[in-house]
């Protein structure tokens, strides 16, 4: 894989030059129902004013920069997508310089092996991308940090994929308290966890739903279900109840140093290669929204990225093998 880390303080040329480069292959995921399934784009936009207001003009100028066509407009909106699942580990190691350490498990071919650093709306913003302009997760100036994680549950109802909420959080908030509220307000497509920290140490975990009102909580854990399991099939591929059993322990029945917890995620039961099946590891990272710098981290390989000194580069990354160390068989469906 190609890693780029790549800067641009207002939208322009290398933004544009980076959606010509992905917009064939997002615009194949997008329309992979059909033209019609997805929202125009007048409802897409209205609903992004209605929920999201104050990203609006900055949607329009990346709209524009886009060509200004009527589908990569309704893709931008992130308004009702196609459904997508993804794998991912979070939690808030707790100590004297609390960080935000998480794995990002996905598809190789349907990630932008991307991180973006941006001043839009006068706010300097660092994450990894997904879409060009939504996140994964990231950290703004003021010392807010986030990732999200799949939810564990099928329904896809009315509203945006996450990516654009992140986006949205980061450009508009300040603290965890601020984060929180505006992730239980904004109507998302499918179940998520976003986990939160902020630079005075506050933090929450938010699980997000179509169908019901969001949750907030002081979990400094997340993996791939809510409250309870739903969806049994998929949380026995992901062993997510594992998973979060793991870090629970590390965090509180065996309190891990920061680094000795950040190398768990490396390995198993964590750290997972099953690649040919969509669900492997394609990075660990590391947030410290105190010092607004964040790690992309492989097995022997640190990769360090800072807000206020943030230089463009590139690496390229060998995945490790396809063979599944936690997970067995197709992905469920």
């Amino acid at each position: 894989m190609l890693w780029r880390a790549i800067s641009e303080a207002s939208p322009g040329p290398i933004w544009a030059g980076l959606f010509s480069e992905y917009w064939p292959e997002y615009h194949k995921w997008w329309t992979r129902e059909g033209d019609t399934v997805r929202p125009p784009y007048l409802e897409s936009r209205q609903a992004l004013k209605q929920h999201m207001p104050e990203i609006v003009d900055l949607y329009d100028q990346l709209c524009e920069l886009a060509g200004g066509g009527d589908q990569a407009s309704r893709f931008l909106s992130f308004y009702c997508p196609p459904p997508y699942l993804s794998g991912c580990s979070q939690a808030i190691w707790t100590g004297k310089e609390p960080v935000l350490v998480r794995n990002y498990d996905y598809d190789p071919n349907a990630f932008d092996s991307l991180i973006l650093k941006t001043d839009w709306m006068g706010r300097s913003v660092m994450g990894t991308s997904d879409g060009l302009w939504g996140l994964v997760d990231g950290v703004n100036d003021a010392g807010l940090a986030l990732s999200l994680t799949f939810g564990g549950r099928r329904i896809v109802g009315e509203g945006f994929g996450v990516p654009l909420i992140l986006r949205y959080v980061l450009q508009t908030c300040k603290t965890a308290e601020e984060a929180g509220e505006a992730l239980a307000r904004i109507p998302t497509h499918m179940s998520y966890n976003v986990t939160v920290l902020d630079r005075k140490r506050n933090y929450l975990t938010v699980m997000m739903a179509p169908d019901r009102p969001a949750v907030i909580t002081h979990a400094a854990v997340a993996t791939n279900h809510q409250e309870s399991v739903e969806w049994v099939s998929h949380a026995r591929f992901t062993a997510t109840v594992e998973r979060e059993r793991y870090l629970l322990h590390r965090l509180s029945l065996h309190r891990d140093p920061q680094e000795t917890f950040i190398n768990a995620f490396l390995k198993p039961p964590l750290y997972s290669t099953a690649f040919s099946v969509g669900f492997g590891t394609l990075y660990t990272a590391v947030y410290r929204p105190r010092k607004r710098e964040m790690e992309v981290r492989w097995p022997g390989t640190v990769w360090p990225l800072s807000l206020k000194e943030f230089q463009d580069g590139s690496r390229v990354v060998r995945l490790p093998g396809n063979d599944p160390t936690h997970m067995t068989g197709p992905a469920p469906v």
